[in-house]
């Protein structure tokens, strides 16, 4: 998307505030109208396309998770960023079931919300432009995840073996970061359908309104911005894999279609009034326990039990020690590549034993992100420990973080500190971190505010 082209539309209360951020935004080259009033900004949406709505959630005529509501019934596709200055997380889940692509809490920075922009942007750009991995992408992933001499997975290996061989649908479970996309590709690639395209979406990415037109597609006229039809994820898998990471995540009043389509092989594009019949493997992942999802009521039995016929397990970085010092060489020469940087990068024996003392909480994708900030920061040929130290940020020391903390006489307030900032450059996302942390957002917000 060209961002010349990107419209968006300002609704808040306080004139202030809207002409504030209409100012702050043109400033990034978007084009940007504000509006105070509801019933007007719901007239400029009726009658004009935006890529994306900001509204602050407590308005005097409409709350904002009703206005949100009204948004989506015009313009079911609309994408929807909700701030406020009485954020919850309770309030920031809420936003996100009913269809925002983020939240914000006010007071925020203009850069979080220049982030949240790009970001949700360039979400829905990869989700519409969702297409096959090329073959030497894949043999990257694949050599990341499959470099192995543990025998947990020399196990996963000989499963996923089994499962190339047969149409059944898998179901991958593991922490994240342990490469459970590598395994989906890997299996399509070994599998009948690996001539065909292999699709992937983040369930967890796909605001609750958009889920059904993104999987199933929509039909011409369906709504106000359909003016022609526009092929689904599970269309676009036809005679191939389509791989649904973070499974759980999916909103449970969209998993009886998910269902429908798994047991009988059709689909019905929003706005359709026929059935297509489709060709297609389903990889499912998550790393939540769909048990106590079930449970808990928030994921459908059958569907778990429809999706469960194969379950491979991903073990984490953690019980894979005797794979870490190939992974690090191979991840570091596909990283060295990507970068077109010279591929003689040699790791020293201090650094390669601190990678087998650390827990890597976020598994393979932690250790490869930690590597290719370390090479692009690193000024010679060889990684040594400080080169990992600048790169993430956190104190590297040959014994345990424990140790190291004792050593420096840490109070409980830095070890909190350093954890904080952990979990957020991991998640790579404020709202899972401050879900993971037990933190609404605001206090997230503030603690991190307090450790610059």
């Amino acid at each position: 998307m060209n961002i010349e082209q990107t419209r968006l539309l300002v609704i808040d209360d306080d004139p202030g505030v809207v002409d504030y951020l209409v100012e702050m935004l043109k400033l990034k080259n978007y084009a940007v109208s504000g509006f105070t009033a509801t019933t007007e900004a719901l007239m400029a949406i009726e009658n004009d396309a935006f890529d994306m709505v900001i509204s602050d959630v407590v308005m005097p005529d409409m709350r904002g998770l009703e206005l949100m509501t009204a948004i989506h019934h015009k313009r079911p596709e609309q994408l929807v960023l909700l701030m406020t200055a009485f954020g919850s997380i309770d309030l920031a889940m809420q936003s996100i079931r009913a269809g925002a692509c983020d939240f914000l809490t006010k007071p925020f920075r203009i850069e979080e919300l220049y982030l949240a922009v790009q970001r949700a942007l360039k979400d829905r750009l990869m989700r519409r432009t969702a297409v096959k991995v090329t073959l030497s992408e894949e043999n990257s992933f694949h050599s990341n995840v499959f470099t192995t001499h543990s025998p947990c997975m020399e196990e996963l290996i000989k499963l996923a073996k089994r499962a190339a061989t047969v149409n059944s649908t898998v179901l991958l479970t593991g922490e994240s970061g342990t490469g459970k996309s590598a395994v989906a590709r890997w299996i399509h690639d070994h599998s009948q359908h690996h001539q065909g395209p292999f699709i992937a979406v983040n369930c967890a990415a796909l605001p609750h309104s958009l889920v059904e037109s993104e999987l199933f597609g929509v039909c011409k006229g369906a709504f106000t911005d359909a003016s022609k039809d526009r092929p689904g994820l599970f269309a676009q898998a036809h005679s191939g894999t389509l791989f649904l990471d973070e499974i759980a995540e999916l909103p449970i009043d969209m998993q009886p279609k998910l269902l429908q389509a798994l047991e009988t092989g059709k689909i019905r594009a929003l706005g359709d009034h026929k059935e297509t019949t489709v060709n297609v493997r389903l990889i499912a992942a998550t790393h939540q326990i769909l048990e106590q999802r079930v449970r808990e009521k928030l994921f459908r039995p059958d569907l778990y039990h429809r999706l469960n016929v194969i379950s491979l397990e991903v073990p984490p970085l953690r019980e894979r020690k005797e794979d870490l010092e190939e992974l690090t060489n191979t991840l570091i020469a596909a990283i060295c590549v990507r970068l077109k940087r010279p591929r003689s990068i040699n790791v020293s024996t201090e650094v390669f034993r601190w990678i087998r003392a650390y827990h890597w909480p976020g598994n393979v994708r932690e250790l490869s992100n930690t590597l290719e900030r370390a090479i692009v920061l690193a000024e010679h040929d060889t990684l040594l420990l400080e080169d990992l130290a600048q790169a993430s940020k956190l104190p590297f020391n040959d014994n345990s973080y424990l140790e190291y903390a004792m050593q420096q006489k840490w109070t409980v307030e830095d070890i909190q500190q350093a954890y904080i900032r952990h979990v957020v450059e991991v998640t790579d996302n404020k709202i899972q971190a401050a879900k993971l942390l037990g933190l609404d957002r605001s206090t997230l917000y503030r603690k991190l505010g307090s450790s610059n």
